[in-house]
């Protein structure tokens, strides 16, 4: 039995030898080169009315989409400078209206400080006149007491000598001594 089933699977085997790859065949050529061109046929139409219009489709709607993203961007970059400019202008004028401000109260300020200052000279000269007075004053009653200091000292020296002085010449002295 095993031997049986081995010489028939040679012999099966030996009969495929004989014919060979059925692709190989020139007998079936023709029949291939139409079906060939069938199915070329075939998918030349699914491709170029089916596939191809997608992809096209899809390319075109990427495209737009890029194109008009662009766009907006270009758009937000124009709104972008323009805010920048407007920001930067908004700082100009803002450092402008803090200069004048800077000005006014610096103006303020100088008001008040020379109004402040001529107050004071003016306490000051009126304090220097009062003292200078007080002064002028204390000098006349200086020269005054000297006068009469003198006068005392030198009546008390002349009387410790032993001698008389009266009132009279003993002003006289002191005048002359005075004078120059």
């Amino acid at each position: 039995m095993a031997t049986e089933a081995v010489q028939t699977a040679a012999a099966a085997a030996g009969e495929a030898h004989k014919a060979g790859m059925p692709q190989l065949d020139f007998a079936t050529f023709p029949n291939q080169i139409f079906w060939l061109l069938v199915a070329l046929v075939a998918i030349y139409f699914m491709l170029s009315r089916v596939a191809l219009p997608r992809i096209g489709a899809t390319l075109a709607e990427r495209k737009g989409t890029i194109t008009n993203d662009i766009a907006a961007a270009e758009e937000l970059k124009a709104k972008a400078v323009a805010a920048e400019a407007a920001y930067k202008q908004a700082l100009a004028d803002a450092r402008v209206a803090a200069g004048k401000i800077v000005a006014e109260t610096k103006a303020s300020i100088q008001k008040d400080l020379d109004a402040a200052l001529a107050k004071a000279d003016a306490a000051i000269f009126a304090k220097a006149a009062e003292s200078e007075a007080r002064i002028n004053d204390i000098r006349a009653h200086a020269v005054e007491s000297v006068t009469e200091v003198a006068k005392d000292t030198a009546k008390e020296i002349v009387a410790a000598l032993g001698g008389k002085a009266d009132a009279r010449s003993v002003t006289a002295a002191i005048n002359a001594r005075l004078k120059g």
